[in-house]
Parts: structure tokens; C-alpha cells; sequence
């Protein structure tokens, strides 16, 4: 499976960016699709996941304003971001796997497969 993440950028505080994440090569069998975010000298740290039957799952600091979407048919997921804040900057991954389940849908080491990573950036 090949991710291919796309639509990160530069932006100022309380705008908006849409990510994009095209899966290919043996997508019916992945459960989930996700999106993680990491900070320059920081972790991993989980966004948002959807489940293929369409349920989504947020972390609390994205809450209220990302929006995480799919496209089934175009084995696609987007991640809306509305009301950036410069706490968001950050290289922004997207994951999918067959084995994820609820219980570990927050936890990088649940996904088998990753994108190559698009920057976004929030100046203050």
C-alpha cells in the first residue's frame, strides 16, 4: 500500500488548509485511515482517524475545528483544518492499516502503512 499526502503549506493564524491522502495497491483491506502530526524535536502525536464505515475520532487539541473525511470509492482521506493556530505546525503524515482497531487507533504503532509527509506551517 502507497500513501501520497499532499496540500500542506504556509498559513496564518485562523486560516485554513485542507490535507489529501491517496491510498494505492491493496486498499480494501484497511480498516482505518488517520492522520498524525509531528513537531520539530517532538513525537508522533495522533489527529484524527476515520474508520472505513465512516466513524471518526479526534484528538482533544483538534477538536471543534479539523474535520476528518473519505472518499471510499477514490480510497482517499482528508483532513479539513479550520482555525490554525501555530501550535499546529507541524509535518502531517497520513496512516492507514488492516489490524487497527478503536482501542488503538490513537497509537502509531497500530498503522502499517505512512505517507511521506506534508508540511503545514501557521505563522502567529
Amino acid at each position: 500500500v502507497q500513501l501520497q499526502a499532499c496540500g500542506g503549506g504556509l498559513v496564518q493564524a485562523g486560516g485554513s488548509l485542507r490535507l489529501s491522502c491517496v491510498a494505492s495497491g491493496g486498499t480494501s483491506t484497511n480498516r482505518y485511515m488517520a492522520w498524525f502530526r509531528q513537531a520539530p524535536g517532538k513525537e508522533r502525536d495522533f489527529v484524527a482517524a476515520r474508520k472505513w464505515s465512516g466513524s471518526t475520532h479526534y484528538a482533544d487539541s483538534v477538536k471543534g475545528r479539523f474535520t476528518i473525511s473519505g472518499d471510499n470509492a477514490k480510497n482517499t482521506v482528508y483532513l479539513q483544518m479550520n482555525d490554525l493556530r501555530p501550535e499546529d505546525t507541524a509535518v502531517y503524515y497520513c496512516a492507514a492499516g488492516p489490524s487497527v482497531i478503536q482501542s488503538t487507533l490513537a497509537s502509531r504503532t497500530a498503522y502499517a502503512y505512512w505517507g511521506q509527509g506534508t508540511q503545514v506551517t501557521v505563522s502567529s
